[in-house]
């Protein structure tokens, strides 16, 4: 489903990317892990066109996107849905007209048809009923929930969460987790989770990538990283920084 080659990214005077080469198979889901400011993010922002390589290839479906202009990105996004670390919500629109918006936009405008959609992306991501209310009166996870639903509602083939469980209590956490296996299982879909929690790692990913340094570090099962013996790999996932007292 998506594919990297040898991608380099520059921001600025930082080498953020460096060479970076990863392919994750269609309906699995990959967890990006890494230490801040490694590049998690910036690589995610590469697979829906937000940033261009400054070289390399980005492949999406067979299809390179690395240096595509803006119109010709259209169809590639619907194929992706991403899932912000806020949930990114209209404010002044309540849960329903929040999860429409997209349909909205690719043109739907049959009221029953809208809202037959919004209530099975509701019910799917364990909200259903929610519809008439505000964005304040949410709580973070549903919050996460609501921005996951207006994600799903259109049927991406890939979901990528950026920091899905930023803020979240553990027990909103847990929650989070399961329902993004969930949504695999039940949509069949490829989903690129980038956390940096190990909790979420170990519960949702079918393979792991550790970027350090701007390159891929590590690539295997949640069970070879729980395993490795690398001083690296140990220091992150044991939440050690490597420092003497």
């Amino acid at each position: 489903m998506i594919a990297v080659h040898q991608l380099h990214k520059t921001l600025g005077r930082q080498d953020v990317l460096r060479g970076v080469d990863l392919a994750i198979p269609t309906g699995q889901t990959c967890v990006v892990l890494g230490r801040s400011g490694c590049g998690k993010s910036v690589l995610l922002k590469h697979f829906v066109g937000l940033l261009q390589p400054t070289s390399g290839r980005v492949l999406i479906d067979g299809k390179d996107i690395a240096h595509l202009p803006e119109r010709q990105l259209g169809p590639i996004r619907r194929k992706i849905g991403i899932l912000f670390q806020s949930g990114a919500l209209f404010d002044s629109l309540t849960v329903e007209d929040n999860i429409a918006f997209p349909l909205r936009e690719a043109g739907i405008r049959d009221p029953a048809l809208l809202a037959e959609k919004v209530a099975e992306a509701l019910e799917m991501v364990g909200l259903a009923g929610e519809q008439k209310k505000m964005p304040e009166n949410l709580s973070g996870g549903m919050r996460k929930r609501v921005g996951l639903a207006r994600t799903i509602v259109g049927r991406p083939a890939c979901l990528l969460y950026d920091e899905p469980t930023t803020g979240l209590d553990p027990v909103a956490t847990d929650s989070i987790n399961h329902l993004i296996r969930r949504l695999q299982k039940r949509l069949s879909i490829t989903s690129v989770v980038v956390t940096h929690d190990m909790k979420t790692a170990y519960h949702t990913a079918d393979s792991v990538v550790f970027l350090h340094e701007g390159r891929v570090y590590f690539q295997g099962t949640p069970a070879e990283l729980r395993d490795s013996k690398d001083s690296i790999l140990r220091d992150f996932i044991d939440g050690r920084s490597g420092e003497s007292s």
